[in-house]
Parts: C-alpha cells; sequence; structure tokens
C-alpha cells in the first residue's frame, strides 16, 4: 500500500513508554530516492533508532528502512546513519540539552508531511526508572477500565 501524504509511517510506541518526552520537535531528514520509494511502502522501523550529534550535525542512528526491491544494484543500506535537517539554532539547543545529564534525543514518528516530505518527530527525552514504567502502566489499565465501564453503562 502506498502511503499519502500526511500519512504515518512508523511510530516509536516503545519510547513513550520508557522515556519522559519533555519537548518535541519536527525534523527533516537527508534521504536517497530509494529509501523514499520504500518510505512510500510503510516499510520503516524506528523503534531501536535514537539521535545523536557528531561532529556537530545530528544523525539518525540505527533506524531501519528496508531495501526497496526495484532499486536493484543503486539500493542504500537499511541501518545506515542518516543525517537530521535541523536549523542552527535548534543545533545549539538541542546541544546544551543532551548535555544535560540523563537527555537524550528518541524518534518519536516518521510521516509524510502535507507536501510529501518524509518529516521525524524527535522528542527531547529523560529515561525513566522501573517505578516511573509500573504507574504508567497503571494508569493505562485505568483509563482502558474506565472505557469499558462507561461503554457498558450506555
Amino acid at each position: 500500500m502506498l502511503r499519502k501524504n500526511g500519512d504515518t509511517i512508523a511510530e516509536n510506541r516503545r519510547g513513550t513508554f520508557d522515556y519522559f518526552i519533555e519537548e518535541t520537535l519536527e525534523v527533516g531528514l537527508m534521504l536517497v530516492g530509494s529509501e523514499v520509494k520504500s518510505l512510500r511502502e510503510g516499510k520503516a522501523s524506528i523503534v531501536e533508532a535514537h539521535a545523536a550529534e557528531k561532529a556537530g550535525i545530528f544523525y539518525l542512528f540505527n533506524a531501519n528502512i528496508a531495501e526497496y526491491l526495484g532499486a536493484n544494484r543503486f539500493n542504500h543500506e537499511p541501518k545506515r546513519p542518516r543525517q537530521l535537517l535541523i536549523r542552527r539554532r535548534e543545533i545549539k539547543r538541542l546541544i546544551s540539552a543532551v548535555q544535560r545529564k540523563g537527555y537524550t534525543l528518541i524518534p518519536i514518528a516518521l510521516y509524510f508531511n502535507g507536501r510529501g516530505l518524509v518529516k521525524l518527530k524527535l522528542g527531547i527525552a529523560k529515561g525513566k526508572k522501573m517505578a516511573d514504567k509500573r504507574q504508567t502502566m497503571k494508569e493505562r489499565d485505568w483509563q482502558r477500565q474506565k472505557e469499558r465501564t462507561l461503554k457498558g453503562a450506555d
């Protein structure tokens, strides 16, 4: 199935469970043609991915974009580092945020914007402790139970 503009390609649900998302921002990705075609088919995973700074430039590491079968020998590496397109003032702000204790950059969603460009929703996050994860699970179960009782009351 080909993706249209505005469609979500991949989500990182595990990221919102493992981290407190302090702030989000939308960034672009520097991709090659076969990667975009593979993304149009929805063949991507950002569950294990993270973003990091290297020589003043941010990259997305460990994101898996499957090879596009029609690309033949001009295909791309599925897990290659991909440069993130971020404004200069945002880069300075992100570098200072990442250098603080416990903060990291995690991808939350990969999607096509209204113009058909691939965008990445990036979150500045701090890791959760085990007790925080248990609290999140309790809240999620409570919301689910509340929905069931309200649905059953109708």
